[in-house]
């Protein structure tokens, strides 16, 4: 099949960490331009704004949106209202609304739209949904810690409302989460803790459950020291199933299943260009409806300014 042209809006840490070296890789995309007006990449023609690299590559049947979530749903617009396919980073919007008008314009224009849960596609994540399928679920623990000081150095956008703070990371636990259970959960309760400076959580405590009652407890915090510790834990009728080091090891009552490469970004984009060439859209909004209720119905405890 012939390569599918692609360009990047936003060329910043994720971008140059991820993005970049599964599409070198790839099979499927041919990585023709960016649109960042402070950051270029070498040997690849870059532009000060979107609009300015759409004008330039027709040539171009999709684009990714990395940027702070804040500006994402202007970009996909822009994309999307002259016909090209839409990648975003999670989470897909800064808010549920945003996304929603996303989908029905994609639809309109006939194009694929893909809100981009790497996570999911860690190596364990497959392997644990279909093991919990047929097990029943007891008790599940999420805990989500890293230090923001190494994972997003020097990025403000983060603290403010649309940056999500401790969300961001913690996101990604609630895509797999909410892709290996084989029931939906619902919140109950959630404490966040807010820096005296910032406008977005540093830290969340989060307490969930599906319509039998199972307990699902979920600790996010920014100020873990290295290693990060990315773990659910899913306590069942037939043993306690552990992903490990954000899904990319499996075990089994401690007995390791699988332990692989982290190739999530490959994998991503895979799936866009079947989704491309199916022409049809994926775009799941639980993970950022929880995030978004976690936000309405919180217990905000302040705490101590943050200093990077």
């Amino acid at each position: 099949m012939q390569d599918i042209e692609i360009g990047l809006v936003g060329v910043g840490k994720i971008v140059r960490d991820q993005h970049l070296p599964a599409l070198v890789e790839s099979h499927n995309f041919q990585l023709v331009a960016t649109a960042d007006p402070s950051s270029r990449l070498e040997d690849v023609p870059g532009y000060d704004s979107q609009i300015a690299m759409l004008e330039a590559h027709p040539e171009l049947k999709a684009v990714a949106i990395c940027t702070p979530t804040h500006l994402r749903y202007s970009q996909a617009r822009i994309a999307l209202e002259q016909g090209r396919s839409v990648l975003l980073e999670k989470p897909p919007g800064a808010t549920l609304s945003e996304v929603a008008d996303l989908v029905e314009l994609a639809e309109r224009q006939g194009c694929t739209l893909f809100a981009a849960w790497h996570s999911r596609f860690a190596p364990g994540v497959a392997q644990a949904r279909e093991w919990l399928r047929e097990r029943r679920i007891k008790r599940v623990e999420i805990d989500w810690r890293e230090d923001v000081r190494v994972w997003h150095p020097g990025q403000a956008w983060i603290w403010e409302p649309a940056g999500m703070g401790v969300f961001d990371p913690g996101i990604n636990a609630l895509s797999i989460a909410t892709e290996i259970l084989p029931r939906a959960f619902f919140l109950r309760d959630a404490r966040l803790w807010v820096p005296s400076n910032c406008q977005a959580p540093i830290a969340a405590a989060l307490t969930f459950s599906d319509m039998e009652g199972t307990p699902i407890v979920a600790d996010f915090d920014f100020r873990q020291p290295s290693p990060p510790i990315w773990s659910i834990h899913v306590e069942t009728d037939a043993g306690r199933l552990s992903l490990l080091q954000g899904g990319r090891r499996l075990e089994i009552d401690g007995r390791c299943l699988l332990d692989a490469e982290e190739r999530e970004y490959p994998g991503l984009y895979a799936r866009f260009a079947e989704l491309i060439r199916e022409g049809h859209s994926d775009v799941d909004l639980a993970p950022l409806r929880h995030v978004a209720d976690a936000c309405l119905s919180a217990w905000r405890e302040p705490t101590e300014p943050f200093i990077e």
